[in-house]
C-alpha cells in the first residue's frame, strides 16, 4: 500500500494570544477594583493571579514558543510568572506561610522587582509597535502601572501613584478583553471585525 504525500499541506496552528490577552484582562480587572477601592482584601484576588494571571499567559507563553514567536512567548511567559510572583507576596503578607514570613516584609523589594518590570516592559513596548497597535497601546498603560507600582512602593507620593496603577491597570483590562476579542472575531470570520490597527512600520520595513 502507497502511503500518500502530506507535503503539501499546509497545517494552520491556532493563535494562542486570545487565551493569554483573556486571562491578563481578568486578572487586571479584579486587581484594579482592589486597588480603586471598589473591593477590598485580597483574599479573593489570588487565585484569579494564580489561574488567569499565571496559568492563562503561561499556557499561552508555551503555545507562543512551539509557534517559533519569541515576542510573544517572552511577554506571556514573562507577565505569568509576574503574577505568580505577587500571588506569593501577597500570600506572605496575608500570613499565609506564617507570622515569621509576614512580620519580615520590606515593601521596598517589590519596588525593585516592579523597576525591573519597568525596564523590561519599556523595550517590550518598542517590539509591539511592530505588532499591531492595540497591543502597543497595553504595553504603554502596563508602562505606566509599572511606573505607579514602583513609586507606590518607594513611598515616593503614594498616593499619586496608587491611582496611577490602579487607572492603569483598569484600562489594561478593557483593552486586553477587546484584543481578545478581535483575535478570537477576526480569526473566527476569516475577516477584520474588530480592527487591531497596522505596525507602525517604523523598525521593520
Amino acid at each position: 500500500m502507497q502511503h500518500e504525500s502530506h507535503s503539501n499541506v499546509k497545517i494552520v496552528s491556532a493563535d494562542p494570544s486570545a487565551i493569554g490577552l483573556f486571562g491578563l484582562a481578568i486578572v487586571t480587572l479584579v486587581a484594579s477594583s482592589q486597588k480603586l477601592g471598589i473591593t477590598e482584601g485580597l483574599s479573593f484576588v489570588i487565585p484569579w493571579a494564580i489561574f488567569l494571571g499565571a496559568f492563562a499567559q503561561l499556557f499561552a507563553s508555551i503555545l507562543d514558543g512551539k509557534h517559533n514567536n519569541t515576542f510573544g512567548m517572552t511577554a506571556f511567559g514573562a507577565y505569568g510568572f509576574f503574577w505568580l510572583a505577587v500571588a506569593g507576596s501577597w500570600l506572605i503578607k496575608l500570613g499565609a506561610f506564617g507570622p515569621e514570613l509576614a512580620a519580615d516584609v520590606d515593601v521596598k523589594q517589590l519596588g525593585f522587582a516592579f523597576l525591573g518590570y519597568l525596564i523590561f516592559t519599556l523595550f517590550m513596548t518598542i517590539g509591539a509597535m511592530e505588532t499591531n497597535k492595540v497591543l502597543f497601546f497595553i504595553f504603554v498603560l502596563i508602562d505606566f502601572l509599572f511606573i505607579g507600582l514602583t513609586f507606590d512602593a518607594f513611598g515616593i507620593v503614594p498616593a499619586f501613584f496608587h491611582k496611577l496603577a490602579a487607572f492603569s491597570e483598569l484600562a489594561i483590562a478593557l483593552l486586553s478583553f477587546y484584543a481578545c476579542g478581535a483575535a478570537v472575531l477576526n480569526t473566527h470570520f476569516g475577516r477584520v471585525f474588530l480592527p487591531i490597527g497596522k505596525p507602525f512600520g517604523i523598525f521593520k520595513k
